[in-house]
């Protein structure tokens, strides 16, 4: 028995209660599973509410619903985060999906046929466990961050909210991302602001509603069924393709250039508590935003769980070698598109075809390529 007011084993434990915990949940409950969410958030769409106050996302309304819900209003508007974030926390609640809030899974690991997930002195016992935690974990920045010397205000990306978080004086923001473009361009209004960083690519066309009408319906074709793992393409350019940033979005080099942001080599090091640019310059700035992304953090999950620590071999989100044991909501899992909401809709239609309703473990065998690089 769990001791969480549950009783029994549940069929399924989907850990992580954002839009990919929810999609998943929306095809479980279709099945009639008797099954779980677990938030780390207190409140549905947190992750969402609490990242920068003007970030609107890429994709049209059009494209940002879950299953079974459509995304409310003009189909060609793109939503704030805070619109996400309301529509995630209605959609779980006109569905009635079986979400535990506030509950961070401390250790997960597996006890003969069943797993088991602890928090906070609470258990939960499934025969199958989703890992729906996201690929925005862990904040990364670099080691040498913390020889950057008192006065200099630092943060990563993940706590930037607005301008009024720098101090007078220039700022610096390392890495030339979406986000890094972004938030460069928003603080260059009231900060001198440098950037540090190259783009990988940038979208050949201006960001707005006739790309939501014209272009990038094409786009999303691309990357829910164009770069795949499932395809010859998909196979060769993808694992090159995580080597990289996404590609600029919205705001492209030449409005950094217009907003009058300079761009700079990338940083190395610190130097008497300043940051020193590849080219030996040491760069005299007051706040420096770290927009280096993120990195997966396991290691609540039991060793045998993993591969080294990272996510084990998998197809399409099916644990090759850990029956029981799925993730959903990883970019590059199986596409260019499987963080976003229209490819985590699609990945948890297929992940709820495959997770067994016996509760024996034995899941379906996932129709793979047979080629074996095809695995990640």
């Amino acid at each position: 028995m769990n001791t969480n007011g549950v009783t029994g084993t549940l069929d399924t434990l989907i850990i992580g209660g954002g839009q990919a915990g929810l999609a998943l949940g929306y095809y479980l409950q279709e099945q009639h599973r008797t099954f779980r969410i677990l938030d780390a958030n207190r409140r549905t769409g947190d992750s969402w509410r609490q990242r920068w106050d003007s970030l609107r996302v890429f994709t049209p309304a059009k494209f940002d619903g879950l299953p079974g819900v459509p995304f409310p209003g003009d189909p060609l508007y793109f939503p704030t985060k805070d619109d996400i974030a309301g529509y995630l926390e209605g959609y779980a609640a006109k569905l009635g999906l079986p979400v535990a809030r506030g509950v961070r899974v401390e250790r997960l690991w597996r006890e003969a046929d069943r797993f088991i997930a602890a928090s906070n002195g609470l258990r939960w016992e499934a025969h199958n466990v989703v890992v729906a935690t996201g690929s925005t974990q862990t904040p990364k920045v670099p080691g040498f961050a913390v020889d950057l010397g008192p006065g200099v205000v630092q943060f990563h990306s993940s706590e930037y909210r607005n301008p009024l978080q720098l101090q007078d004086g220039p700022v610096l923001v390392v890495g030339l991302g979406n986000s890094g473009a972004e938030i460069a361009k928003e603080v260059s209004g009231t900060h001198a602001t440098f950037v540090a960083g190259k783009p990988t690519a940038e979208l050949p066309v201006k960001h707005g509603r006739a790309a939501a009408r014209f272009v990038l319906p094409l786009v999303r074709i691309i990357g829910l069924h164009v770069l795949t793992l499932g395809t010859p393409v998909g196979r060769r350019l993808l694992p090159k393709m995580q080597a990289h940033a996404e590609p600029l979005i919205r705001t492209k080099t030449k409005h950094l250039a217009a907003a009058g942001v300079r761009r700079v080599p990338r940083v190395t090091g610190v130097q008497a508590g300043l940051p020193v640019l590849e080219d030996g310059t040491r760069l005299d700035v007051a706040n420096v935003i770290w927009c280096t992304g993120f990195k997966d953090d396991f290691s609540w999950m039991d060793a045998a769980l993993l591969d080294d620590g990272a996510l084990p071999r998998q197809w399409r989100g099916v644990a090759l070698q850990s029956p029981g044991l799925f993730f959903l909501g990883h970019r590059f899992m199986y596409a260019e598109a499987s963080d976003t909401l229209p490819g985590i809709s699609r990945d948890a239609r297929y992940l709820a075809g495959k997770i067994p309703v016996t509760g024996t473990g034995e899941a379906t065998a996932p129709s793979r390529p047979t080629d074996a690089s095809a695995a990640t």
